[in-house]
């Protein structure tokens, strides 16, 4: 995987511009902060994050895939002072669920979700380097 960054501009923080792999694709559905049972384990945006980055780790794994593999993602979520107020809990669970891994990335803020309860949507592009 090669991150993609133009000579001269700013490295950005905690995602990257662009990158470029090859291998086998998988894309992982919108996942959203709950547990298999349907329950959702938090009512805050940083709880929600954390699970669906970890609902998200769980579906790669099916396909022989980690959070290394991760090349893109889109995260929805409803409400950007939320996201703004609790990066510190968002980057946490980034942490240490993803680890040092910085895929291409947009968030976007939307009116509402088809689940009432769900404060963000993963969608996740990964490519497992085939040998």
């Amino acid at each position: 995987m090669q991150t993609l960054l133009p000579e001269g501009w700013p490295r950005p923080s905690g995602y990257s511009l662009g990158v470029a792999a090859e291998g086998r694709q998988i894309h992982v559905a919108g996942l959203i902060g709950w547990l298999p049972d349907g329950s959702f384990p938090s009512s805050t945006l940083g709880g929600q994050v954390r699970q669906a980055l970890q609902n998200t780790v769980d579906v790669l794994a099916e396909a022989g895939a980690g959070p290394e593999h991760v090349v893109r993602q889109t995260w929805y979520i409803r409400d950007r002072d939320d996201y703004i107020a609790e990066i510190k809990d968002i980057g946490a669970a980034w942490k240490d669920i993803m680890g040092k891994n910085f895929p291409a990335m947009a968030v976007v803020e939307i009116s509402r979700l088809i689940e009432s309860n769900a404060l963000v949507e993963i969608e996740t592009y990964a490519v497992l380097p085939t040998d």
